[in-house]
């Protein structure tokens, strides 16, 4: 028996503790990963390489590999707080260094408006254009919009509409404001200009004869056609006597299919003139059931500001503002490498790739082996805290293992050093 055995078994069980001691200490790490010490034997090299009663000399650290295994997520009340519950790493970057990856989703947002860590490394993916457009291509910091988003002027109305055939001929003239008996039904909604402004539109439908309707249409009280005291229908529609959508359909406008709502008659600027709007009628019914509204849409809509974001499953980020739309302003890229477990510790919950661990491989949340992307959660460390407390106790037994074959051995040394 020799003292390297013994030192040997010493060392090994000393860096078996301060693998177990890391991990305890970041059990409650979000994103990190634990490590276990893995050990092999050592022999002398012999000459010849033959023999089979070969004594070890002792053993040795051969690695120290971190266990990527899926850890619990646990959700959160920031939307900015990511969780990968799969495969794949976060990009970050400060910029300068090469790109580090992390599963730490813990993300705020700094002064310029970029995705950070506590490093303050910016989260990377595809940046989105003006009009929502994800730019998939080179990873860039993803740097989420500051402006407002621009008005669209109303360019498009669907209408679909319930019109009442039992109700009966209306006997009334038409006029602006109208007066009972004149119409049947009515139903407004709001519509925009080029720049915004919101203008209300009402349109009356009156029954001018069997199976036959007039619309008619006034912007903020005005006729926009003809005069207010006498007012020209935008159309008039024709069933055939089984009810459904229309038979036919007569413009008086320029244009079939078309509407223009003039600008505004007061000469104040209120609004801007909206021209074409396409109006779809083509979906009106007219049954024996009572006046319904089932959709009046328009494609318009006033400026407005960011108010929130969100982060889907797939990445996507979508900024939500004022008034009520929403467009994508980025998406998330994730890597992945050959062997994950070739990653260099860098600290901060970050690793980098080596030669060992591969070049990255691209892609975004969902998409091939990539995980899905958790918003308002984050991945809990996958340490075993129980286990490492009973692996504690079996690292403690084997060191004391240890120190008790060098006292054995300085024993033995003493009994013979006292040989007379």
């Amino acid at each position: 028996m020799g003292f390297q055995q013994g030192l040997s078994g010493l060392n090994v069980s000393s860096k078996n503790l301060e693998v177990i001691g890391n991990n305890v200490a970041n059990a409650n790490t979000f994103g990190a990963k634990t490590s276990r010490g893995e050990f092999a034997d050592m022999y002398a090299t012999s000459m010849n390489g033959g023999g089979s009663n070969n004594i070890g000399i002792g053993a040795t650290v051969a690695a120290v590999a971190q266990q990527f295994t899926q850890g619990n997520i646990t959700t959160t009340e920031n939307p900015l707080d990511l969780a990968i519950n799969g495969s794949g790493f976060f990009q970050v970057t400060d910029g300068q260094n090469p790109t580090t990856y992390t599963r730490n989703g813990q993300f705020k947002l700094d002064r310029d408006g970029f995705l950070v860590n506590n490093q303050k490394h910016k989260l990377m993916g595809y940046p989105a254009d003006t009009q929502g457009n994800i730019l998939s291509g080179t990873a860039q910091p993803l740097q989420l919009p500051t402006a407002g988003i621009s008005p669209r002027q109303t360019d498009e109305i669907t209408m679909e509409v319930n019109l009442d055939s039992r109700d009966d001929v209306s006997t009334v003239a038409f006029a602006i404001p109208p007066v009972s008996g004149s119409y049947s039904n009515a139903t407004s909604q709001t519509v925009y200009d080029a720049v915004g402004q919101d203008v209300a539109v009402t349109y009356y439908y009156r029954k001018s004869g069997v199976h036959t309707w007039e619309v008619y249409a006034a912007a903020n009280g005005n006729t926009i056609l003809g005069s207010n005291a006498a007012p020209v229908p935008v159309a008039t529609m024709s069933f055939n006597s089984s009810g459904g959508t229309p038979a036919s359909i007569t413009w008086n406008t320029a244009a079939a299919g078309q509407i223009d709502i003039p600008a505004d008659a007061s000469g104040a600027g209120k609004w801007e003139a909206i021209s074409p709007i396409n109006l779809d009628l083509t979906s009106t019914t007219e049954y024996g059931s009572s006046f319904s509204v089932t959709n009046l849409t328009q494609s318009g809509y006033a400026p407005g500001q960011l108010t929130s974001i969100s982060i889907d499953s797939s990445g996507v980020i979508l900024a939500r503002y004022s008034n009520g739309q929403s467009k994508p302003a980025g998406q998330i890229e994730l890597a992945t490498f050959r062997n994950v477990q070739g990653l260099q510790p860098l600290g901060g919950n970050e690793w980098a790739s080596t030669y060992a661990s591969g070049d990255p491989i691209m892609g975004t949340p969902t998409s091939s082996n990539f995980g899905i992307l958790q918003s308002g959660a984050l991945e809990e460390s996958n340490v075993d805290l129980t286990g490492e407390l009973v692996a504690m106790i079996v690292a403690q037994r084997t060191y004391q293992a240890n120190a008790q074959t060098i006292r054995a051995e300085d024993q033995i040394l003493q009994t013979l050093v006292n040989l007379r």
